[in-house]
């Protein structure tokens, strides 16, 4: 039986790179794939053509990756921490009504960046026990993100899945977003992205995976 899989991204990429290689194992699986993303680029801070070219990397990458559906919240990048709490919680919770997902995917809640933090808080509160259904919760890891921000909440996995099959697709995906790759040793470049793949992937006997934190999980 398919799943209804919901991915929230507090950037377009963090998608791709948390969890790239598992969505499209979910795509290959029949299950239905959705993508919020929480943030966007704005003017004045962004060029007309910096958003123009950043929404069709977007475009490319959910196509690559086999979403089914994007949901677009709106906030501005790196300005979710002027909005109420309780204003982004009730958008949340409109989302989740909506897509009823069994699997969430949802960014860690140690992330150096503060968006990031403060959807993984949302989430849960959208995700609460009594108010939806969702089966399973897990946080993923995002490069530059969550190994910058160990001090914070220290970053252990304990959940991994094998890519080692669409590890090809979420390198696919990650070039969509040309614009956002870096030279290594960046850890937003090909080479360190496929390393940490491997790196993961050694943990499990495999080529290939990706981890995650598991935060709930009903069965």
């Amino acid at each position: 039986m398919s799943k209804k899989i919901l991915v929230i991204a507090p950037h377009p990429d963090d998608e791709t790179l948390g969890c790239g290689g598992t969505i499209a194992k979910h795509c290959l699986s029949g299950d239905h794939l959705t993508l919020c993303i929480v943030t966007t680029a704005h003017k004045p801070d962004w060029s007309d053509e910096y958003i123009r070219v950043r929404n069709e990397q977007i475009d490319n990458a959910v196509k690559i990756l086999g979403f089914d559906e994007v949901i677009e919240l709106g906030y501005h990048t790196v300005k979710l921490d002027t909005i109420p709490q309780k204003d982004i919680n009730e958008k949340f919770s409109a989302v989740i009504r909506k897509v009823q997902p069994d699997i969430a995917y949802i960014p860690y809640k140690g992330d150096l960046h503060r968006d990031h933090r403060i959807i993984f808080e949302s989430s849960l509160v959208a995700m609460r026990p009594f108010h939806c259904n969702v089966k399973k919760i897990l946080a993923y890891e995002t490069l530059s993100e969550t190994e910058w921000g160990q001090p914070i909440t220290p970053y252990i996995p304990n959940v991994f899945s094998d890519i080692t099959e669409t590890f090809q697709k979420k390198t696919e995906a990650i070039n969509a977003y040309r614009t956002e790759l870096k030279e290594f040793p960046h850890p937003r470049s090909i080479e360190a992205i496929e390393a940490l793949a491997k790196k993961r992937g050694s943990e499990i006997g495999v080529r290939y995976a990706e981890s995650f934190s598991l935060v709930r999980e009903v069965f």
